[in-house]
């Protein structure tokens, strides 16, 4: 999720453990600071390759094994920057750092994007899809009761601000049910065996969400508005990435081909040729609207690319007026 949603979950939780009251500002930062701290290997990349970053986002650093050696390294940073030393024991801060840094990969896997939470043991990217990576009916009520849990010195609104989260994160897993249900009905009305289906929020929201399921050869998406009404929003259809068929003149051994099974690997499989580019693969599962095929982000490959040469990857982020003019009038239905 976004770093202050994961600052503020890994704030209430540190927060929530507290027994004495002089405690509570800063169990709140350190809970804050290590609850953002995986996601500092977004800064694991490289010019040459343009998918390294993409293997070890929300990899070793958002694993469950990892959870203890990060709260150390978040202790013994943030102990002597913030000179603790006079107000709490390197043990309580590592306590208070361990609990926040412990709650960021479980946020994240909450979400559609994936992550490693059995590295090493397994690089399955694990998804619940219960929340969007964006939500500020989860993040605000967070961060104003941990505010005001400092302000007021009062452990009792710190822990209401994780039973917020909880229960809103509960609520996401009866919305994801209820959508993939009507969405597996749609798909047997229309006469199609699943062989896969997602189903996530679209960003910000519990109330419309995004439907993808895969047949023999295409995949499909549509919207699906849960409240306040239920309605379906008929979405498009796209072939199934098929590389000997779409990309003839591809080396098997060149790089680029390396590439696509590692985005292939990202992306849990759901990708598609652009119908824009035929050079261009994209992850189907994010777009603007959620009836649509067009990807956020993917990859482009060149004819005439050296046999150790990368594939270049693009993303299309920018939406436009009428885009979000769109998405608004599906949202409020």
């Amino acid at each position: 999720m976004d770093p202050i949603s994961q600052g503020v979950i890994g704030a209430s939780v540190a927060q929530s453990t507290v027994k004495n009251k002089r405690y509570l500002v800063s169990a709140g930062i350190l809970g804050f600071l290590s609850g953002m701290a995986p996601d500092l290997d977004i800064f694991i990349r490289s010019e040459q390759d343009p998918l390294l970053f993409l293997e070890y986002h929300r990899q070793f650093s958002h694993s469950l094994v990892f959870i203890p050696i990060g709260g150390l390294i978040c202790a013994s940073i943030l102990f002597f920057i913030l000179r603790l030393k006079k107000s709490l024991s390197f043990k309580q801060a590592w306590i208070f750092s361990t609990l926040g840094y412990g709650t960021h990969g479980l946020l994240d896997a909450c979400t559609s994007y994936g992550t490693l939470l059995l590295w090493p043991f397994s690089y399955n990217r694990i998804s619940w899809n219960n929340i969007s990576i964006i939500d500020p009916l989860f993040t605000l009520p967070i961060l104003i009761l941990i505010l005001m849990s400092i302000f007021f010195k009062e452990t009792l609104l710190a822990k209401l601000a994780l039973i917020w989260g909880l229960l809103y994160l509960g609520l996401g897993v009866v919305q994801h049910n209820k959508a993939k249900n009507i969405a597996k009905d749609l798909a047997i009305d229309r006469g199609h065996t699943i062989e896969r289906i997602q189903v996530k929020p679209t960003i910000g929201n519990l109330f419309l969400w995004k439907s993808i399921y895969e047949t023999t050869s295409y995949f499909y998406t549509d919207g699906i508005a849960l409240l306040p009404k239920q309605i379906i929003y008929e979405g498009e259809r796209t072939k199934k990435l098929n590389i000997d068929q779409d990309f003839p003149w591809l080396n098997k051994n060149s790089q680029q081909a390396k590439d696509i099974k590692r985005f292939e690997w990202f992306s849990n499989g759901y990708i598609a040729v652009s119908k824009n580019n035929p050079n261009q693969i994209f992850d189907i599962r994010y777009s603007m609207l959620p009836n649509e095929i067009n990807g956020l982000w993917g990859i482009e490959l060149k004819k005439n690319a050296n046999e150790d040469e990368h594939i270049i990857y693009i993303t299309n982020r920018s939406p436009s007026r009428s885009k979000l003019k769109e998405f608004w009038e599906l949202l409020r239905n």
